[in-house]
């Protein structure tokens, strides 16, 4: 059997180990994540896989277009960041964008935020609002349902956006790209090792630009076709190692 989605992690170690013949994996949870709550010491399943997914590295790209479009505008040049919670995956999108951004203009200054929630618009429309004021002419979205209403306040604003998880094109021209993370890939990936028998657990299973785990959405037509062009390269170095892209944040700027 394989568990596959996003299940309350503490519930899914106590099934895996009710079941330890059995095959267990998650989407978007390390195998380190699934455990059982305090006070129990028990470590993480042996029957379990994990999954990652390095959205740092198409965040890195779409920070890159970011820049570059904010520099097209009049100073100050500034772009900026709603995070939900400041959590190791919210702030892996946050500092693959910023070193992006920093790539294309070393001089663009950074602004970031947090909600605190990933689910009511209103603190992310806020936090946003506080950002555009503050000269920022690219919001990226990095909080979820509620990086909705900074979304929409930055196209109110008529200023870009940037979306995540999913292609967020849907919203508007305003909307550059999106950073976004194909849980697809992983599912067939997991399920094709599964009927080979080739599904080790006791790890994880890395997913990001070099074997299509994660990409940027559709491009606004207002993103010239020469920036698109200058991602092909950087694409290539991130795959080929040239470019590490980090995923853990520095102070800002």
């Amino acid at each position: 059997m394989i568990g596959v989605g996003f299940l309350e992690l503490g519930a899914l170690a106590e099934t895996a180990y009710r079941f330890p013949h059995e095959k267990f994996a998650a989407l978007d949870a390390t195998r380190r994540d699934v455990r059982l709550p305090p006070p129990s010491t028990k470590p993480p399943p042996a029957n379990f896989v994990g999954t990652v997914f390095h959205t740092e590295q198409a965040a890195y790209l779409a920070g890159f277009v970011a820049a570059r479009m904010a520099d097209r505008g009049p100073p100050p040049h500034i772009v900026s960041s709603v995070g939900g919670v400041p959590i190791p995956p919210v702030q892996a999108y946050i500092a693959g964008f910023e070193a992006g951004a920093k790539r294309a203009d070393p001089k663009i200054r950074l602004l970031r935020a947090y909600s605190g929630t990933f689910l009511t618009a209103t603190p992310c429309a806020n936090a946003a609002r506080e950002q555009i004021d503050h000269g920022s002419t690219v919001v990226f979205n990095v909080a979820g349902s509620c990086g909705l209403g900074a979304l929409e306040t930055a196209k109110r604003r008529g200023v870009f956006g940037i979306g995540v998880d999913i292609d967020q094109s849907y919203l508007g021209r305003f909307i550059l790209t999106s950073v976004v993370k194909n849980l697809n890939v992983a599912v067939y990936d997991l399920a094709k090792r599964l009927v080979h028998r080739r599904l080790r657990t006791g790890g994880d299973l890395t997913f990001d630009l070099r074997n299509h785990g994660v990409k940027l959405g559709r491009f606004s037509p207002t993103v010239p076709l020469a920036l698109r062009r200058e991602l092909i390269p950087l694409a290539r170095q991130i795959k080929q190692g040239k470019i590490a892209v980090p995923s853990t944040l520095s102070p800002p700027h």
